[in-house]
């Protein structure tokens, strides 16, 4: 997906709003749940109006290339999620505290 220059890509493929920590996928995401450019800039308030216009502006001319890249970030995130080792359930914690706790008496 080719950028404008109002957003940028970091070293780890994140696509924000350059010069701010908004991502692209957050204004989308809030844009497609019926947020107006004023309610984005409100919840957004570091970022300009016109800024956000030309976001949405961007995303509706680009709308399905958008969507796919957002798709597959998305998917990429839950696979990471998935990969990720499972860290201990409330038994083994339970179990863990008990000792530390026998051990310390």
């Amino acid at each position: 997906m080719r950028l404008p220059d109002f957003l940028t890509q970091d070293s780890d493929g994140y696509t924000h709003l350059t010069g701010h920590r908004v991502g692209l996928h957050d204004v989308v995401f809030f844009y497609n749940q019926g947020y107006s450019a004023e309610m984005l800039q409100e919840a957004f308030p570091s970022v300009p109006l016109a800024m956000i216009h030309k976001i949405l502006a961007y995303y509706l001319e680009n709308q399905a290339e958008v969507d796919a890249a957002l798709a597959a970030d998305e998917a990429e995130m839950e696979r990471q999620r998935a990969a990720a080792p499972r860290g201990p359930d409330l038994a083994e914690l339970r179990r863990r505290l008990n000792a530390r706790q026998a051990a310390g008496a």
